[in-house]
């Protein structure tokens, strides 16, 4: 599993290390000022030994090991939690090492910069309030131990640094995940049609090769075959539609364009005629509609005769999408299409007419002996 923080964290921990090089500098040059120096240094020991510890623990993430293998280590919760009891601690402690007069006027034992890490960590794991809340945690911590609890607060930056810092690094933990999240969509999505397009592949080269082949030569041998090629006839048509369907993920609100996803059922006896410019529909939208367009080609291939071709034709009208169909086969018998759905056979009733209907839209067929053509409306604004 990927850490989405793990590049804030291991960038935080090296700053946390440059950081203690700042502050034992600082402790070489305050040392002479401390009224006991040798546990000043008790203390700066104490803070190198948690520096090195927390930014092994909060640059490594708890539980995930490369290779599905597990180890045990502390959860981040914690070594930020103890952090931040540690760095005020060690701020607590610059009244046990200094005089008043010192640490009233300079920066506390740990240093302000030194300090920031417990507000970046907080910042990291828990967001910006997690970052604010640190921040203002220890600037108030700072003024309490230096004794600045008066109107000289205004001229003191660690406050408004602690809490910049909390906020920013906040902000950017934040935008990491979701970017992270956003990639992973991606990827998955991205897998999902390579392999939806690698089945259709398969599905087409095969299973449909082998139904069309049934439904032409059972209807060459007549008899029990015939009966044999109508089912292989509706097995065919019903396998296209579920490809056609499955294209293309899923992702509801996404506006597509409709012309992309018919350009997919176009073949030498289907022709198709739409704008240059995108067609944008909801994907719901431009799912339902592509179906019903699948489905009524595939009634053209079975029921128009040999040889018979389709036109389909996109308009946008602005606020309406309207799609033809029509073909030059030889149309559909009055009392055909009752007679299907009285028999169970709802590819025209659900697949087509009551489709579109759901969609807010209106499908209407005209038939005579010389083709069919149905005309699909459909707003725009449909979700």
């Amino acid at each position: 599993m990927t850490d989405a923080l793990g590049p804030l964290w291991r960038a935080s921990q090296a700053f946390r290390l440059i950081t203690l090089v700042y502050a034992v500098s600082y402790q070489f040059a305050s040392a002479p000022y401390y009224s006991n120096q040798r546990l000043s240094w008790f203390f700066v020991a104490t803070m190198a030994v948690w520096t090195g510890v927390s930014a092994m623990l909060l640059s490594r993430a708890a539980g995930v090991e490369p290779a599905g293998t597990t180890r045990s280590t502390v959860a981040r919760w914690r070594v930020v939690l103890a952090d931040q009891f540690i760095v005020i601690g060690l701020m607590a402690s610059t009244r046990l090492v200094a005089p008043h007069d010192w640490y009233s006027t300079h920066q506390t034992l740990p240093t302000t910069l030194w300090a920031t890490n417990a507000v970046i960590s907080a910042a990291i794991l828990f967001g910006p309030r997690g970052g604010i809340a640190s921040g203002v945690l220890l600037a108030a911590v700072s003024a309490v131990v230096r004794d600045q609890v008066n109107l000289d607060l205004w001229t003191d930056a660690t406050a408004p640094v602690l809490v910049s810092v909390g906020l920013a690094l906040g902000l950017a933990s934040n935008t990491a995940t979701r970017a992270h999240a956003e990639l992973e969509r991606a990827a998955r999505l991205a897998a999902i049609t390579e392999e939806r397009e690698r089945l259709a592949r398969q599905v087409h080269d095969g299973v449909l090769q082998v139904l069309a082949l049934v439904r032409r030569r059972g209807r060459e041998i007549g008899g029990a075959a015939g009966e044999l090629a109508e089912l292989a006839g509706e097995q065919e048509v019903a396998l296209r539609m579920l490809i056609s369907e499955q294209a293309v993920p899923s992702q509801a609100g996404v506006d597509v364009d409709l012309g992309a996803l018919l350009r997919k059922q176009a073949g030498t006896t289907i022709s198709l005629s739409a704008p240059a410019d995108p067609v944008l529909l909801n994907r719901h939208v431009a799912d339902e509609l592509s179906s019903a367009v699948a489905t009524a080609l595939s009634n053209v291939a079975l029921h128009a005769g040999e040889g018979a071709r389709a036109f389909v034709l996109v308009e946008d009208l602005g606020d309406t999408v309207v799609v033809s169909i029509r073909d030059d086969g030889c149309g559909i018998p009055a009392g055909r299409l009752a007679e299907a759905e009285a028999e169970g056979r709802m590819g025209v009733s659900k697949s087509i007419v009551g489709r579109i209907r759901t969609l807010g839209g209106t499908a209407e067929l005209d038939t005579d002996e010389s083709g069919t053509e149905w005309e699909i409306r459909v707003p725009k604004g449909t979700r």
